[in-house]
């Protein structure tokens, strides 16, 4: 067994402060992110005769007792004459570029470090967002899809690089609890951007809807250089640690070494494949649920929720809150009770079987808005359980390669985000009926079972071999061995392995 972390000493500053700027790190991000949602309806002229989206709106549910006040309903008449086709193409153009830089940025963030490209990634999102107003209405609306692809580019390398920071900076005991409390910034900065957003579309400050880029644009900037001026890559790098912090912290991350990538043993990892195939499956859950909860409750329930911010934003709400809870609780059944593996296949299984139940009921609740709301919120509020499971199992399975790991798996979720969509248009664009929408519903409620049954067949929460120093050294000197040959230079009667031959002899160099 590894000796236990040092006793926690009195004040922990140092890594308070990176935590909590790191949460609103990813509280700047998904501002970034999420405002182009809330900009585009003002962008969009809803009154023009040309605009498709409203001429799919099912006939199957009253159009009264709506929880949203149909007389507030808000036209927009933005300046773009902008089909439903080309603004989707809009909105899923940023996962185009945030896809290509998963993998090369947790790897680029292990050479060199998270921080610097942790903040350059959203320093250069916050400065295209800037542009984005300038852009849109000198250069059209193809140098706006290329500048989103841009955005997403500069913001696929933030995730990769946290994770590896992460490693450093999370001492075991305290992995759960810290890594959900970081990443909840995504739900913060969710629910924060579609409040602001609408407020400023609203508004004349800067001139309504570009005021929304400008603004979430600023505050990143500036949450740049506190970022840039005043965090490290781990402890050791920190100017202003005490020594009683910082061995307290190493002493609880275990070793970190700058290793070659064991590229085939991780893809042939059953616990990396494990956390894909999770990742993947609550992904799709997770964007199918961004998508219907508007797109639904709008077209069959005929619930306006483009000006209500708040009905958009209570799964956020909740995930906020289920999420930093279940780190707290994942780290504490880690220490009383059960092991790390089981703990994460028991908060990862939790928070993707809500979602499976939940989804397949949503058609027994007919035009029962107030129902339907409940369910969708309660499905994407508790599943947010997964940050205390195999969101943070990478760092479980290797510190060394945490940014990597997820900048893989990362991949597979990105992926769902960009299928997802893609499934609910081809069987709602032109059947927007209850029944049709009851199939996304099933297909997602399957793909959910599919990800809790990998995921707990798959799953482990140690350390693996490959992350260790004597990995690589093994595999290079069992090159060299010719066969049949240990490593201690005696000949073995048969196959050796795990380290024993055939006949007993012990090899030193066999894996």
């Amino acid at each position: 067994m590894r000796r236990c972390s040092r006793a926690m000493p009195n004040k922990i500053w140092i890594q308070t402060y990176f935590c909590h700027l790191a949460f609103l790190g990813f509280v700047n991000i998904y501002s970034l992110r999420i405002s182009l949602s809330v900009a585009l309806v003002a962008m969009v002229n809803s009154t023009d005769g040309t605009s498709s989206a409203n001429k799919s709106t099912s006939d199957e549910c009253p159009d009264v007792g709506n929880i949203h006040n149909k007389t507030h309903k808000i036209h927009s008449s933005g300046e773009y004459n902008w089909d439903a086709n080309l603004q989707g193409i809009i909105l899923g153009s940023f996962f185009y570029g945030y896809i290509v830089t998963q993998v090369p940025g947790g790897r680029l963030a292990e050479k060199i470090g998270g921080k610097i490209l942790y903040g350059l990634g959203v320093l250069v999102t916050a400065i295209l967002t800037l542009a984005t107003p300038v852009v849109v209405r000198t250069m059209g609306v193809g140098a706006f899809i290329t500048l989103r692809i841009l955005m997403g580019i500069g913001e696929g390398v933030t995730y990769p690089a946290m994770h590896c920071m992460l490693g450093k900076w999370c001492p075991k005991q305290e992995r759960s609890r810290l890594t959900t409390f970081i990443y909840s910034g995504g739900y913060c900065g969710t629910v924060v951007s579609l409040a602001v957003s609408g407020v400023l579309c609203n508004s004349n400050f800067l001139g309504g809807w570009p005021s929304v880029f400008y603004v979430t644009g600023a505050v990143s900037c500036l949450w740049c250089v506190f970022w840039l001026l005043y965090t490290s890559n781990s402890p050791r790098d920190h100017k202003y640690i005490s020594k009683a912090e910082r061995d307290y912290i190493e002493s609880g991350v275990g070793q970190r070494l700058d290793l070659p990538v064991p590229w085939k043993a991780i893809l042939s990892s059953r616990p990396v494949w494990g956390i894909c195939i999770a990742f993947f499956c609550y992904a799709w859950g997770g964007y199918i649920l961004l998508t219907c909860l508007p797109t639904y409750m709008h077209k069959i329930l005929k619930v306006d929720l483009s000006s209500d911010g708040f009905l958009s934003s209570l799964p956020t709400v909740l995930s906020f809150f289920v999420g930093s809870f279940s780190g707290i609780l994942a780290d504490f059944v880690r220490r009383r009770y059960i092991s790390t593996k089981t703990t994460r296949k028991l908060f990862t299984s939790f928070g993707m079987l809500v979602s499976a139940v939940i989804f397949p009921f949503i058609h027994f609740a007919g035009c029962n808005e107030t129902i339907v709301l409940v369910m969708l919120v309660a499905a994407g509020g508790l599943s947010s359980t997964i940050l205390g499971g195999f969101m943070v199992n990478h760092i479980d399975l290797s510190c060394n390669f945490s940014g990597t790991l997820f900048g893989i798996t990362n991949m597979f979720g990105t992926a769902a985000g960009m299928l997802g969509p893609l499934v609910v248009g081809l069987f709602t664009n032109h059947h927007s009926t209850i029944g049709q929408w009851q199939l996304v519903f099933y297909i997602t409620a399957g793909i959910n079972v599919i990800g809790i049954i990998a995921y707990v067949t798959m799953a482990e929460g140690e350390e693996q071999d490959w992350n260790r120093p004597d990995y690589l050294h093994q595999r290079k000197q069992n090159k060299n061995i010719p066969n049949g040959v240990t490593a201690n230079g005696t000949t073995a009667n048969g196959i050796a392995t795990n380290g024993i031959t055939a006949n007993g002899t012990t090899t030193y160099g066999s894996l």
